[in-house]
């Protein structure tokens, strides 16, 4: 079970719904007072973590935060090989040349 004061709430619907659709509550406070409790309608048990991430990211998808790929990206990780960086420095080290650089 959540709690949540009402800004917190609406600042964060969503995070708050979608802990609901996985069957949790949360309660709703204006300041130290308890006001409401949200309830999923129907508790489903049978709903696998899959269907669940599947839902988040199609309701990501209408509201056009992500677009999903068309692609298997575990076969083009087969194809294609990791990027190397000049003169084989390592990650770190090729950020802090940049950034000394002035790029």
């Amino acid at each position: 079970m959540k709690k949540a004061k009402i800004a917190e709430l609406r600042n964060g619907l969503s995070r708050y719904l979608d802990h609901v659709r996985a069957g949790g509550s949360v309660i709703v406070y204006d300041r130290e007072t308890p006001i409401a409790e949200i309830v999923p309608m129907i508790r489903r048990k049978n709903r696998s973590k899959k269907d669940l991430d599947e839902e988040r990211l199609a309701r990501l998808e209408r509201r056009g935060a992500i677009r999903r790929g068309t692609g298997d990206f575990g076969e083009w990780l087969k194809t294609h090989k990791p990027i190397k960086i000049p003169g084989g420095a390592g990650v770190v080290e090729a950020l802090l040349e940049d950034r000394e650089s002035g790029w």
